[in-house]
Parts: structure tokens; sequence; C-alpha cells
């Protein structure tokens, strides 16, 4: 899920995954809990492809996928595929043949004799109907099934991992390594070191050298999709310029952009050279004079997962924001919950031009949001974080109501600071402050 303005069915599509209900679970000893050293090392290294869950996008694996391609993996022989997580425009049987057709492809460019497969909370239910077909499993050498579906047995007879996060853990799956990362979120399992590790172990029957994104030297190539908000659907007919822009105010380095696209019909880009230390704004032109800003952190590394997720205007959740030339507008998305009700020692802080937006109104740890909604809301230059704004009350979104000042031409600036639970240090953005009425502002933070 992406925070960014799009096309959101509210409140729809939630599919209901009815998997081993009747199956009688125990409470398993604590040494069964916990990962071992996993199956025998592979013979060669392959092909992984991730399968997102619901209001989910290919983006959510950008960093595990880095984090494999540090630990020698071959940036290309890591992929994802995305879907519209209500099936109006595609059923999941079309999902399915598309995963088929995705694997086949990884089979054929790297040689491998199996993919692993990764997939996340809904992308579990289809991954495990995936795995039903003898002739598909039989493509797999590894499942590892992210705070998803449970089931009597590992799908297909595929050697399992399923990792799950907070919650119950009376939820496994039979014959398989099941993991109990309680103290993470829904989304979290997806991101955290602990699952990559956990992942790669069980993959390779090795550690990971590293679980750590280490930069590249030189020139890195960026690739992606520019898609609808949750569709996924691409966003053709748009534009998007790619700037260089200094740390320190977000400006554009130069008039000059260092990569011009329009997104094919299914919203893909090539590639195209990046600096692996540098940051960047992606102005993604809507349509109707409307502007999107998508600002990142230095990719460090290749990226072909880069996912920027918007929406054309007066569409979707993005309509819902109130606007104005005197206020700027910000959708904030970390693909790792934030929490604001848990204490002074287990809190998130996101300050906004220095003031913590995330409390126990705006960030209950039950409602995962990773995706926030920051405007005045009532576009009165007043800041309100004591009430919940029900516009915003979407699956894994919330809202905060905190004026944030624009100018006309942005020549004044936004700074955010972001604190995660785990540590780590700030992580700083400072961007221009542009004015709602005809800018949005999205920034991508990574999920420390």
């Amino acid at each position: 899920m992406h925070p960014g303005t799009g096309t959101s069915q509210r409140r729809k599509g939630r599919l209901a995954v009815a998997v081993a209900t009747a199956i009688s679970l125990v409470v398993v000893p604590l040494a069964t809990m916990i990962a071992g050293a996993g199956p025998a090392a592979a013979a060669v290294v392959r092909p992984v492809i991730f399968v997102h869950g619901a209001a989910g996008s290919a983006a959510q694996f950008e960093t595990q996928a880095k984090r494999f391609a540090s630990n020698g993996y071959p940036v290309t022989s890591i992929d994802a595929i995305d879907y519209d997580y209500t099936f109006t425009a595609e059923s999941s049987t079309a999902v399915l043949n598309r995963l088929e057709q995705r694997i086949n492809a990884l089979l054929q460019q790297t040689g491998a004799d199996k993919v692993e497969l990764v997939a996340h909370s809904l992308g579990t239910f289809l991954s495990q109907s995936y795995l039903g077909s003898p002739s598909r499993a039989a493509k797999v050498a590894h499942y590892v099934n992210l705070d998803g579906s449970t089931a009597l047995w590992q799908p297909g007879g595929v050697p399992t991992l399923a990792i799950w996060g907070e919650g119950s853990i009376l939820r496994r799956i039979g014959g398989a390594t099941n993991v109990y990362q309680r103290d993470q979120s829904h989304t979290q399992t997806v991101t955290s070191t602990q699952s990559f590790t956990q992942m790669y172990r069980f993959f390779t029957g090795t550690n990971p050298a590293t679980t750590a994104v280490t930069a590249q030297t030189g020139t890195v190539q960026l690739s992606g999709k520019v898609v609808l908000f949750p569709s996924n659907a691409g966003a053709s007919g748009m534009r998007v310029s790619v700037y260089e822009v200094a740390a320190a105010t977000g400006r554009r380095t130069t008039g000059q952009a260092v990569a011009t696209f329009q997104p094919a019909a299914d919203g893909s880009f090539p590639a195209f050279p990046a600096d692996p230390a540098a940051r960047y704004e992606f102005a993604v032109e809507q349509g109707g004079g409307q502007v999107q800003h998508q600002y990142f952190q230095p990719f460090q590394r290749t990226d072909r997962l880069l996912r920027l997720l918007t929406n054309r205007p007066g569409e979707g959740i993005g309509a819902r924001v109130p606007v104005s030339p005197a206020h700027s507008a910000l959708a904030i998305t970390r693909y790792k919950e934030w929490w604001g009700d848990q204490g002074s020692t287990g809190n998130d802080v996101l300050a906004v031009n220095g003031t913590n937006i995330l409390n126990p109104v705006t960030a209950p740890r039950d409602k995962r949001a990773i995706g926030i909604f920051a405007h005045d809301q009532n576009t009165d230059q007043r800041t309100d974080l004591t009430t919940r704004l029900a516009d915003f009350d979407e699956t894994f979104i919330t809202g905060a109501d905190i004026y944030i000042p624009a100018s006309p031409t942005a020549s004044g600036t936004i700074s955010l600071d972001i604190t995660s639970r785990a540590g780590g240090g700030v992580q700083r953005f400072t961007v221009p402050n542009w004015p709602s009425d005809t800018d949005r502002i999205s920034i991508n933070v990574l999920d420390l």
C-alpha cells in the first residue's frame, strides 16, 4: 500500500480467506518456533518472485530485493507482480496465469531449475492456490508465507517457511518451518531484517553476509512502473520528469531533468542511469495542471521494483484531501507500520516542521497504518491532532490535521524528521512547500 493519491475503492474488496479452519491447533514448543539453519544449501542461486497483499505493490519488496542483491543475487533475477486486490478488472485466475508467465520467463532467462516464491497477506492465498497445481508447484523450490493464510500442510508439498507477526501463535502451516516474530506488525514482516535473514537462510542454507543494503559504486539503473493506487492499473497518459535535488533544501540542482518519460499502457518505464548517492524528485504530471512531487532518499543500488503510485485528478482517496493555495498536503509512506500509542520507548516519531504527528489518535498500533495523509483538514490554518479524520479511515491509511504553510512559488521548505522505534538515527527530508491546490507531495520513507 502507498498512501499517495489514487483510485481507492473505499472499504471494498476484502477477500475472505477460509483456509484450514477445521484444524485443531496446539501451542508448539519454543524450539520449533525459531527457524534453524533451513534446508540444505541450494545448488544454485535461484530467482525470487514476490506476490504482495491487499492494497500493496511490488514496492514493498524493494528493500529485500536490494538486500538479496547485496549478498550476490543478480538484480535481474528478483521480480514481482502487481494486481488489483479487489479483482475488479482482472480475476484471481488471470493473476495466477500472469504469475506463471512471470515464473516461466524467469526460469528461461536465468536457466534455473526452479524459483523461490515469496508472498504476503492476500498474496499468500493466491500463492497457495498457485501451488495447488502439481505442474505449477514443480516450478517452485521454496515458498515463504508472510503473515497470511494458514494451511493443514505445506502447499503443493513445497518446502515452506511461514513467518507470522503480532497476533496468535496458533497460526501455522502444517509441516512448515513456522517462525513467530511477535514484535513485528503485518507489513513489517515483509520488510524487516529478521525476515530477510530467515528467507536467505531458508533458500541457501547459510546466513547472509550482510542484512544491510550496501551501496554500489558508479551508476545504477532505476526502472519500474507508474500505477494508480490501489488498483495498480497503469497510469498511461501521464508524464514524469526526474530531477536531482539538494538534500538540504529539496530543490532541483538544475532545471534539466535527468530523465523524462511517459509510462506504457501497463505503467512501465525503461531504466535510466542514476547516482546511487543522490536524492531525486519524480514530478508526475497527472493532468489538468496537477503535479505530484514524489521524493526519495538515495537509492544506493539498482532498483527494478520502483513504483510511483498516483491518481488521476478528482479520483480516489486523493480527492478527499482539502486543498488551498495556503497549505501544503503530504502523503507519507513507510512499509513498516507507524506506531503512536506504544509509549516513549515503543513509538515512532514523525515530526513535520517540528510537530510530531504520531499519537494514539493518528497512529494506534492496531490501525496498521503505513500511509499518512497530513494536511490542513478544515482549511482553517490550525493544527488538531486530537481528532480522527474519518475520510482517511482506510485499511493501512490514516490522516493527520496539521497546518503546513505553502507559498505560491514553493519558495519555502517543509522539514520531516523520522525516528524509527527500532532506532538507527533520524531520517530527514526537506522539500519545497508546494501549494496543495496545484501540487501534492509524496514522501517515501525507508522501512527501517
